[in-house]
């Protein structure tokens, strides 16, 4: 190919100096006399003998450069064009397997620990919550009792009122609660609030175990489904490492070859030689003679 930009140029040159040669051609010769002397302005140049032979040779000289010219520019978007053959791989790219995340059971309140008492249980737990409740406010500190319990030991056997103006009035107090009265009654109802109270706790507690019992089993249950899960997640996570590495060989396998074949067409296209048509043979074989002489 260098050879053939080479007698491309030669053959350009060449056609430059048959141009040289047509572009000095008139039809006189001006001569210009001074002080009795004369002086040519314009050298003539008649139509060479040769004429046809030089526009035949410079026709042929400007074709053999064009058909050079269109090979070599041929040739390089040959190479070009492998050079920007882009790689394509066909091979599908693995894609992770979807694993459902398990449905995790929710865990339970003491609400639901409340409904799993039987109608019997139940409305004994209120009885007993609601007897706890107002005996409680009953008995308790600045509850009726205790204040009425305080109050005896400050009433007075006897008080005064004014009726009429500047004149008190007596009132007899008669008091109808002993100490001892109210004390046995507190201890009546304590006993009552205590008993209450037991049968409260004794469902809260009953109703606290059935919930602890119950999330015991569902946290089993979630343990149970979340191994399942992991299980599965692991065995499609190595599936999937396992065919994108073999997809990852196989890509680089690919991306080699292609730039292996792809390199032996470029060095292939490069040592290619320009078929010479037989009408530009004599001009290309002069410039071949001329350059091995």
């Amino acid at each position: 190919m260098s050879q053939a930009q080479s007698i491309s140029n030669s053959c350009n040159q060449h056609a430059q100096e048959i141009n040289r040669v047509i572009n000095s051609i008139n039809n006189c010769e001006r001569i210009i006399a001074v002080d009795g002397k004369d002086y040519i302005e314009t050298a003539g140049n008649k139509m060479p003998k040769d004429i046809i032979e030089l526009l035949s040779k410079k026709a042929k000289l400007h074709a053999c450069q064009a058909f050079l010219m269109e090979n070599i520019k041929a040739k390089d978007t040959l190479i070009k064009n492998k050079r920007l053959e882009q790689f394509s791989f066909d091979m599908e790219k693995p894609e992770m397997e979807r694993i459902e995340m398990p449905n995790l059971l929710s865990f339970v309140t003491e609400e639901w620990g409340v409904e799993q008492l039987t109608i019997s249980e139940l409305n004994e737990y209120y009885e007993a919550e609601s007897v706890a409740a107002h005996i409680g406010q009953f008995i308790h500190n600045n509850g009726k009792l205790d204040l009425l319990r305080k109050e005896l030991s400050t009433i007075p056997s006897i008080d005064w009122m004014i009726i009429e103006k500047d004149k008190r009035t007596p009132v007899r107090i008669i008091v109808h609660h002993s100490p001892a009265d109210l004390l046995k009654l507190h201890d009546e109802l304590s006993k009552m609030h205590r008993e209450a109270e037991q049968r409260v706790n004794y469902y809260k507690a009953k109703i606290k175990n059935l919930v602890t019992l119950e999330n015991a089993r569902i946290s089993e249950e979630n343990s149970k489904l979340q191994s399942a899960y992991n299980e599965k997640a692991l065995i499609a996570r190595n599936n999937y490492t396992e065919k994108y590495n073999h997809y990852l060989d196989q890509l680089k396998k690919a991306e080699f070859d292609f730039e292996t074949e792809r390199n032996k067409q470029i060095k292939e296209i490069s040592a290619l030689r320009i078929e010479v048509d037989p009408r530009y043979q004599e001009v290309i074989d002069m410039f071949l003679i001329d350059s091995k002489e």
